[in-house]
């Protein structure tokens, strides 16, 4: 079997007409140019980018967070329609808590629509807990949101979870014929 090479890498502002195709695909253009020209520029923002110079989409994927105090905000996480169900969304998780981790966090959080039971089980799948709702939050349909949260990233012992995503991770991709490469 041939395994496709994927990369992780800080997006740039050369990637940002990338990053609106993406969003619109993923979110139907949830944010706007100048919103994500603001979290490139931000110190508080680590937004990651999914490529494979062997597909015809250039951003396969994109995660974000905001660092606020000790705590890692995940607010994005995206992955091309075309790409789902292939291990991809893992991958960018995996590397969201890790970067946090990296930049000594404490905790991450997000929020969810009450709705997207396959991101929630992404999440949970990665040790994230629901900790509270949002009634309403979703403006477009006043959808809830769930507030889920990942704690502990500065224990010990979390290094040993990361390992073990890790395998997890690299697993699920080499069965859809991906190899992730880690910098």
């Amino acid at each position: 079997m041939i395994l496709l090479d994927l990369e992780i890498k800080l997006l740039t502002p050369d990637h940002l007409s990338a990053i609106l195709e993406l969003d619109q695909a993923c979110f139907g253009g949830l944010w706007t140019m100048d919103g994500y020209k603001r979290e490139l520029d931000s110190p508080n923002s680590d937004l990651l980018g999914l490529f494979s110079p062997s597909t015809s989409t250039s951003l396969l994927g994109m995660g974000c967070f905001w660092s606020i105090l000790d705590e890692a905000h995940i607010t994005i996480l995206a992955v091309h329609p075309e790409y789902h169900s292939q291990g991809l969304g893992q991958a960018l998780l995996y590397s969201l808590i890790k970067t946090a981790c990296d930049r000594k966090m404490e905790r991450a959080t997000l929020e969810v629509r009450a709705s997207n039971l396959a991101a929630i089980s992404l999440y949970q799948k990665f040790g994230f807990k629901t900790a509270g709702r949002r009634r309403g939050y979703y403006q477009d349909n006043g959808e809830d949101a769930l507030i889920l949260w990942l704690p502990d990233l500065q224990y010990s012992k979390f290094q040993k979870t990361l390992d073990n995503w890790y395998i997890l991770v690299s697993d699920r991709l080499d069965k859809s014929s991906w190899h992730l490469l880690f910098k």
